[in-house]
């Protein structure tokens, strides 16, 4: 996965991503960010998504993980995610931050350096 050329100047990235199970959130969330590749990652209560898989539309109860990352950490991020992803094809979307509090975008730099 490679950073969009058009979105290169962003300040930092949030990252989201979703899982099956509150445990896997946690332990996936701990790890992203001991290793320094997020500063932070929020993790919402589980929800309800419908989906179309194989032919089918599926019901499952899902966590969203909001991961936030710096420019320089987000392909290793993205490649990290998607080699330890339970899923077969798991959500791995990447969104500019372009505008925030300074002193915010400065910790995910730091934190992710």
């Amino acid at each position: 996965m490679s950073t969009p050329s058009s979105e290169a100047s962003a300040s930092a990235w949030l990252v989201i991503t979703t899982l099956d199970e509150p445990a896997a959130a946690d332990a996936l969330a701990g790890t992203l960010v001991e290793q320094g590749l997020a500063a932070c990652v929020h993790i919402l209560p589980p929800g309800r998504s419908v989906y179309a898989w194989k032919g089918n539309i599926e019901i499952d109860s899902e966590v969203t993980l909001l991961i936030k990352t710096s420019p320089a950490r987000l392909d290793e991020l993205q490649t990290r995610l998607a080699d330890q992803h339970p899923y077969e094809t798991p959500e791995i979307i990447a969104l500019p931050i372009e505008h925030g509090l300074p002193d915010y975008l400065d910790w995910i730099t730091q934190c992710t350096s």
